[in-house]
């Protein structure tokens, strides 16, 4: 894990709009109810009553696994960035300018002429110098430079801040080398992954294939892959290790690591890498990379190049002719997913061009579609929520005062970052030229590690943004006690500027209280208000956090999503926390506007109901089978419908606004339900 930030989603979702009281009159925008289903009960379901009607009118289109209101969101911003890059098409731009760069690269990824054309061909340089590997420095020099523009051979390395000493930047290694996302793909025996494990191996004889490699070849390429990446995911931690920080922390003076680590040219890697001359690094998880260098130390020259070539073509196959796109999605999009389409071509070249330019796009976009208003609203809404969490924390009966004081003291020092950042990142030296989409994402992909290297041993820049303008996401970052909500979330069908106090706390407000809420949730409650990672709780306090929290392990280890198959309440548990506390701050902090005061009803319901609609209708949306058990292993947030039917009940206020009773299948008992924020 390169940085421990916290989204609320892979794709998240908001709603704004007016702060602190709504407009005098009746609001321009409202919920659809055409999205509700009525025929269910609230009690039985809320999900289903709140977004069945939006699943009914919004099947699963064949290019998705998941298909949610903030898909939606995305597909908008995909058509605003298209619509920008194609006026950018329409001009003549200064050669070396943003413009120039953003227009090319997309005119690139959409070229399928050139691209089928090309074949395997922009990749043949980095195969050649694989295959001319003959000795395991060779191996070392080559894994180090592959990690510099693809998937990180064995094991990886970035530069971030130091969990002790958030301040300042410093190398980190950390476990890496798989490819099918999680450990368990290699491990389990299980019927559906022993499948798994088989059209992986058949992906990698195919590329190989396309990449110009006989069968024979090819076969046994597969093998060894499969067998490396098996002996890694072995020893890499659980998902769950994961998000113990205390666990994954480990800084060692380089003159250490032969003896803590494994033996191994550690002065010749950090060289290749760029960072020669360190004094110390934080090995995030040690046995995994020390199963890592035994690898490369014993298997031999041959297998490990079979490796440090797949590492490229699966790397590049999104950026090559259709044989390997199609082989790829094959793949991660149907067997892992369970998508039936490919997206389409420039669906994903916006993608690529907002990973490899993401701020060069993102100011384009903020200029044209971000109004100053919506950024003003966002800071007065942000201001109630602290305000709330600030009243609750103050109002805990279980936590003392003594470490009340120190959440207050946390809680007034959170960064807020809204919309864009206030300084723009300069890509002059970033070079977009005619030769290959590959190599364009190869240059910008050293570019970013080039940026990345330059912080190694300086101060950590607290304005840094981990997210582009235009990205339908939202984060908390520990190390800098911020929460960020970028430009790309605050639109329409998520961000009202005309609609009322309940749909906007029940949708942004809950997103912020959830941001904040991951300032103290199982993994960021551990790290103090600079960001380092330390002990400020009393033993007593802590002891009483961790038996609440284990209330909602333990509830939503009980939910089965998919025949036998069951959730998994450990590792989503901070996002289910920062649900929980979400909901609970921005109720708070609604009940304090005119409109919850004066309670009158709106399209039939009361402002209370419309918070809790509103927040439904965040996580409407249409799952397939084969994304239900990826995402239960991957992810760490619950699924869309969890996020509602197993986190309402545990919210006294939604049993009030709905008249939920003992009779109903959601209803839990009091003393059953978790109180933590």
């Amino acid at each position: 894990m390169k940085r421990i930030v916290y989204p609320i989603i892979v794709l998240a979702v908001m709603i704004t709009t007016s702060c602190t009281q709504q407009k005098a009159g009746q609001p321009k925008e409202r919920l659809d109810l055409s999205n509700l289903d009525t025929t269910a009960a609230p009690g039985a379901s809320f999900y289903q009553y709140a977004t069945g009607g939006w699943q009914e009118a919004n099947p699963i289109p064949d290019e998705y696994a998941r298909y949610g209101s903030f898909d939606q969101l995305r597909e908008n911003n995909q058509t605003q960035i298209q619509s920008l890059i194609e006026e950018l098409g329409k001009q003549e731009n200064p050669v070396g300018s943003n413009a120039q760069k953003v227009g090319d690269l997309y005119k690139m990824g959409i070229d399928s002429v050139k691209l089928n054309a090309d074949g395997a061909e922009p990749i043949r340089k980095q195969l050649e110098e694989i295959a001319a590997i003959s000795d395991k420095k060779d191996v070392i020099r080559m894994t180090a430079g592959i990690s510099r523009f693809a998937a990180n051979p064995f094991f990886g390395f970035y530069v971030g801040p130091d969990d002790m000493n958030s301040a300042m930047n410093i190398a980190h290694l950390y476990q890496s080398g798989i490819s099918m996302g999680d450990r368990d793909y290699y491990l389990l025996q299980d019927e559906h992954t022993k499948m798994v494990r088989g059209e992986y191996e058949k992906l990698i004889k195919t590329q190989f294939r396309n990449a110009g490699f006989s069968d024979e070849d090819a076969q046994k390429a597969a093998l060894n892959v499969l067998n490396i990446e098996t002996k890694l995911a072995q020893a890499h931690f659980t998902r769950e290790m994961q998000r113990q920080p205390e666990l994954n922390y480990h800084k060692l003076a380089i003159a250490d690591l032969n003896l803590q680590v494994a033996p191994f040219e550690w002065a010749y890697y950090f060289e290749q890498v760029g960072a020669a001359g360190m004094d110390s690094i934080n090995v995030g998880q040690i046995e995994p990379v020390k199963t890592a260098i035994t690898i490369i130390d014993k298997d031999p020259v041959d297998v490990l190049r079979d490796y440090l070539v797949w590492k490229v073509i699966n790397s590049a196959a999104g950026y090559l002719s259709d044989d390997f796109v199609n082989a790829n999605f094959e793949f991660y999009g149907k067997t892992l997913s369970g998508s039936k389409e490919l997206r389409p071509r420039w669906r994903r070249s916006i993608d690529a061009v907002n990973g490899s330019m993401g701020e060069a796009v993102g100011q384009l976009y903020v200029q044209k579609y971000f109004p100053p208003e919506a950024k003003e609203r966002m800071l007065d809404l942000v201001g109630n929520l602290k305000t709330a969490l600030g009243e609750r924390i103050a109002g805990l009966e279980w936590m003392s005062d003594a470490t009340k004081a120190k959440a207050q003291e946390k809680l007034s020092t959170f960064i807020v970052k809204i919309g864009y950042p206030d300084k723009w990142k300069d890509y002059s030296s970033l070079e977009i030229k005619d030769d290959s989409y590959w190599q364009n994402k190869v240059r910008a992909s050293e570019f970013a590690y080039a940026e990345m290297m330059d912080d190694l041993g300086k101060p950590v820049d607290k304005t840094k943004w981990f997210m582009s303008p235009q990205t339908v996401n939202a984060y908390y970052n520990p190390s800098s006690n911020e929460i960020c909500f970028p430009a790309g979330i605050l639109q329409p069908p998520f961000f009202y500027m005309d609609g009322d106090d309940a749909i906007n706390y029940g949708g942004i407000g809950v997103v912020i209280g959830h941001e904040m809420t991951h300032g103290f949730d199982d993994q960021g409650r551990k790290f103090d208000k600079d960001g380092n990672l330390a002990e400020w709780w009393t033993a007593e306090d802590a002891g009483r956090f961790e038996e609440r929290a284990n209330v909602l392990v333990d509830y939503f280890n009980n939910i089965v999503v998919l025949d036998t198959v069951h959730a998994n309440g450990r590792y989503t548990l901070g996002e289910n926390i920062a649900d929980h506390g979400g909901l609970q701050v921005s109720y708070h902090a609604f009940q304090k506007t005119q409109q919850a005061q004066l309670n009158e009803l709106l399209d039939g319901f009361t402002p209370a109901q419309r918070f809790f609609l509103s927040y439904a209708a965040l996580w409407a949306g249409n799952v397939r089978d084969a994304e239900i058990l990826r995402l239960t292993k991957v992810d760490p947030h619950s699924l869309g419908k969890w996020r509602v039917d197993a986190a309402l009940p545990h919210i006294g206020a939604w049993y009030e606004a709905f008249g939920i009773q003992p009779s109903d299948p959601m209803y839990l008992p009091a003393e059953e339900r978790a109180a933590i924020w």
